[in-house]
């Protein structure tokens, strides 16, 4: 009895102490609580610290969705105190489902937003303004769409104490916005920046030299640790971060000229629902 108590107690003490860091770290097995999947060796458990924060009352929410038809992640964020949410990107086919989470979760969808006007499925929006009273829709001004809250560079959408700040990200399309968290933890980066790649730029008004830039410049820019969360992948993925596309990216470590010269030979079929 004493060793498992003891166990407890330095599990406790080194997730404490992990919340004033920015990765996911190995330990090792005796000093978490010895739980591990199958895959996992003996000696170490893996402890994510923004999930320690989210526990402790100290982040929002957060929960990550999944549309395996056009691999679309959906996000969804929350206060737990005063139970408002934000649903970021939702897509048509799954609102059944986004509604019975956040139903079954007690919060109150404040805003659904879009980062940018989707080519590749339909937004879930508009079913939601529809099922939800009092739910607005954002997305941004220079995007060719409408919705209750045009967006703006440095605009802040607030869900109780919690909020997440606009940044302009245009280059995909010119209505790409990244949205990041208050203190800078995490970033929504649509199809601005994938997980080592990035959206094409040969539709939708789409330009290379300005995703690059805006990648570089608004971006790139953020702490190291910040967590990467797109609104696609295509490998089973599901987040990187700054620190790593910085550096691993093959597209967006290249040179301005290099990229553009990728982007301009990617030769890719156009997204399956463009007309729509």
């Amino acid at each position: 009895m004493c060793s498992v108590v003891n166990r407890l107690k330095a599990a406790l003490a080194y997730t404490l102490w992990l919340q004033t860091t920015g990765y996911s770290r190995k330990v090792p097995a005796h000093i978490g609580l010895g739980l591990r999947t199958s895959k996992q060796p003996l000696e170490t458990v893996i402890i994510r610290p923004y999930c320690s924060r989210m526990e402790l009352g100290k982040g929002p929410f957060f929960r990550q969705l999944f549309e395996s038809v056009s691999s679309t992640y959906t996000y969804l964020l929350a206060d737990t105190e005063s139970r408002e949410a934000v649903l970021i990107d939702p897509v048509l086919e799954t609102v059944g489902r986004d509604l019975k989470l956040v139903e079954e979760l007690g919060f109150n969808l404040k805003v659904a937003v879009n980062t940018h006007c989707h080519a590749d499925h339909i937004t879930g929006t508009g079913q939601l303004k529809n099922r939800l009273f009092g739910m607005k829709s954002a997305i941004s001004k220079h995007s060719g769409a409408s919705a209750d809250i045009m967006l703006s560079e440095g605009d802040k959408i607030s869900f109780g104490k919690h909020y997440l700040t606009v940044r302009e990200t245009p280059g995909h399309t010119d209505g790409c916005v990244t949205l990041v968290t208050g203190d800078q933890s995490m970033a929504f980066t649509g199809d601005t920046l994938l997980i080592r790649g990035c959206g094409r730029t040969d539709f939708q008004q789409g330009c290379s030299r300005r995703l690059y830039e805006s990648v570089h410049r608004k971006i790139f820019t953020l702490p190291p640790q910040c967590l990467v969360f797109p609104a696609h992948d295509y490998k089973g993925q599901t987040a990187s971060t700054v620190g790593e596309e910085r550096r691993f990216n093959p597209r967006l470590t290249k040179t301005v000229e290099e990229f553009v010269d990728i982007m301009t030979n990617l030769n890719l079929p156009k997204p399956a629902k463009i007309g729509i």
